[in-house]
Parts: C-alpha cells; sequence; structure tokens
C-alpha cells in the first residue's frame, strides 16, 4: 500500500501544490496502479477531486505536527510518498520523497533565515535517514545531489495541460483593458530568483510599441506599484487569477516573459506552450530542458537583451507563429499522467 501525504491539500496553490494536486488527479485517475490511499490533515480542502484514492482525514492537528508526528503512525505497515518538498523524519527509509528543487541551498536569498534553515535540515536529514529522494528535473536532480550528497535522484518531470481543462474566461481581459497581442504577460511571485526586476529591461520595447505588461500573481509591490511607476510604460497588475482566466491571458498574450534566474523546473512556460503562447526565457536551471528550442532566449546578464527579445516578437508575426506551433510540440512531451507513470515506476524500483 501507498500512503500519499495530502498536506498539500491543506497549502496554497503554488507550483509545489500544483504538482501534487495533479500528480494526485493523474493516480486517481489510473485504473492500473497499485493501491494508493490519500491521508489527509483536518483542514484539508478538496478531498472530493480523488475519490478513488479513498481521502481520509487522520488526527486533530495540522501543519508541520500533523506531518512529523501524526501522519507517520498512521502509515505505517506501508510506504508513504510525499510530493511537497519535506516528509515525516520518523518514517524513515519506508518513505519517497519529491524535492523540488535546492533553492534553500542556491539560492537562500529567495527564503526568510527559519524557512531556509528548516529546508536545509529536514532534506538532509531524509536523505542521511534512507528516504527514497525523487524529484522534477534533471537540472534539479544535480542540484539536490550535490548538497545532500547523494546519487542524482531520477527525476518525474511535470505536466502542463491541466491548463486546458476549463474554458478560456476571457473577461479578464475586458476587465482589465487587455487587447489580444498588445501585452505582453508575466506570471510569478516577487521572490529573489524569479528576477522580476529584469523586466524593466523590457519596458522601452513595450511601451515604443504601444503594449503593456500585465502581471499575474506577483506581490512584491517593490518591484511592480499600481499603475506601473517602476517601468515605462503602463503595468497592469493583475494578482491571483484562476486557471481559466490563466488560459486566456496565455492565449491572447504577445508573449510570456519568464526572466527567472533559477527553476526546479518552469510551470508558466509549459502552460503558455500548451496554450500556444510564444515563450522569452532565461536559458538558465531547468528552463533549457523544459523549453528546449521553443523559447526566446535573452542573456540576464545583459539587460538589454530581454528588449531586444520582446521587440523580435512584437515585430515579426511569422516568428510569434512559428514559436507557438514548436511550444505545442515541445509541451506535449510533458503530461501528468506520464509523470505520475514515472513517479510510480521509480518507487517501484
Amino acid at each position: 500500500m501507498i500512503f500519499l501525504n495530502g498536506r498539500f491539500l491543506a497549502q496554497g496553490l503554488t507550483g509545489v501544490q500544483r504538482y501534487a494536486r495533479e500528480i494526485a488527479r493523474a493516480l486517481d485517475a489510473m485504473v492500473d496502479r497499485p493501491p494508493v490511499a490519500l491521508l489527509c490533515p483536518p483542514d484539508a480542502r478538496d478531498l472530493d477531486l480523488f475519490p478513488r484514492l479513498a481521502p481520509r482525514i487522520v488526527g486533530t492537528r495540522g501543519g508541520q505536527i500533523w506531518e512529523q508526528w501524526i501522519l507517520p503512525r498512521a502509515a505505517r505497515g506501508g510506504t508513504l510518498l510525499s510530493l511537497g518538498n519535506t516528509g515525516p523524519l520518523l518514517a524513515g527509509r519506508h518513505q519517497s520523497v519529491v524535492i523540488h528543487d535546492a533553492g534553500a541551498f542556491d539560492t537562500p536569498e529567495s527564503y526568510g533565515t527559519a524557512f531556509r534553515l528548516w529546508y536545509r535540515g529536514v532534506q538532509t536529514t531524509l536523505a542521511r535517514r534512507g528516504a527514497r529522494i525523487l524529484t522534477v528535473s534533471h537540472f534539479s536532480a544535480g542540484r539536490i545531489a550535490h548538497h545532500l550528497r547523494i546519487a542524482e535522484p531520477p527525476a518525474t518531470l511535470e505536466g502542463g495541460e491541466h491548463i486546458l481543462r476549463e474554458p478560456a474566461d476571457a473577461a479578464i481581459l475586458a476587465r482589465y483593458g487587455l487587447e489580444a497581442e498588445r501585452f505582453a504577460l508575466v506570471v510569478g511571485t516577487g521572490a529573489a530568483h524569479k528576477n522580476l526586476a529584469a523586466l524593466h529591461a523590457a519596458g522601452g520595447a513595450l511601451a515604443s510599441r504601444g503594449l503593456v505588461l500585465a502581471v499575474a500573481g506577483a506581490k512584491d509591490t517593490a518591484v511592480f506599484r499600481a499603475g506601473g511607476a517602476d517601468l515605462p510604460g503602463e503595468v497592469r497588475a493583475l494578482g491571483r487569477v484562476s486557471d481559466a482566466e490563466l488560459r486566456a491571458l496565455y492565449e491572447a498574450a504577445l508573449a510570456l516573459l519568464f526572466p527567472s534566474r533559477y527553476e526546479g523546473f518552469g510551470l508558466p512556460p509549459v502552460e503558455a506552450m500548451w496554450c500556444g503562447c510564444p515563450v522569452v526565457a532565461a536559458p538558465l536551471g531547468a528552463l533549457p530542458e523544459v523549453c528546449g528550442e521553443a523559447a526566446v532566449p535573452f542573456d540576464p546578464r545583459r539587460p538589454a537583451s530581454l528588449g531586444e527579445a520582446v521587440a523580435r516578437l512584437a515585430d515579426d508575426a511569422a516568428l510569434r507563429a512559428g514559436l507557438a506551433e514548436a511550444g505545442r510540440r515541445q509541451a506535449a512531451q510533458f503530461s501528468w499522467d506520464a509523470a505520475a507513470r514515472r513517479l510510480l515506476g521509480f518507487i517501484a524500483a
């Protein structure tokens, strides 16, 4: 029996929780898998999305107490699978843990001190106690192996087709005054490694062509202020958007601008490519293996290169069409069913 750590159902939705949800949905849909049971804390939500995983609430406390003390006792007699970077130390070698990246080691400036030290300590101890470590990209495998001093863990990869699950909600375009191919899209938080400050270099190219920058999900007001005071031209701060709204944005955008200098996988570019949205990305972290030749690269050491890439896309409709087609072909390599099957194969090996 595989017991699935359902703590992700009590957490906010970021890339890590997206991975966990979509892997769980893929496992739920499989008819040829080993038995899997979903164990959840009392504050878990959306249990009805996984009816075949027989979700079960265990314990009366949540958070780290639940994961470290209650969960390992509930999972006795089976193999525990945790999909979100951490797992219970008490489970020792009777578990598999997906660590998405080595960001707590490689980009310490992106995290608070307590969080960074906790992640480093837990992940190092999990490895030393014999937990099977998995990850989501070959880039992350190398960095995790380096820091945890283990053999390179297998990479499950991820998917992106979830973005097509719901019809596009184009009302968001009218609400923010966005016109098709008249805006560039940014999806991400203000964490330091996301490198959103590099977007200043794209401001001139956008403004000179009457284009605007639409930012979904960014929280760092030091980078983006209302009304676009920090950038030439206009910035539309969209805040958190639904999947249906995000699909509409991808399908209408001139391009997705993704300047991140460190990614364990890079989900937004894959989502964008599934939607036929051209991608501009720095060829760093896992992005070269995720984007392949289907994205326009820029050199983060030369900020002007981002503006040049935006200008090329804005001025060349044929280039945009070619990238959209190449992106769809590239994205087709990444599906949640395939990722879940790889995961099960690694656990069984």
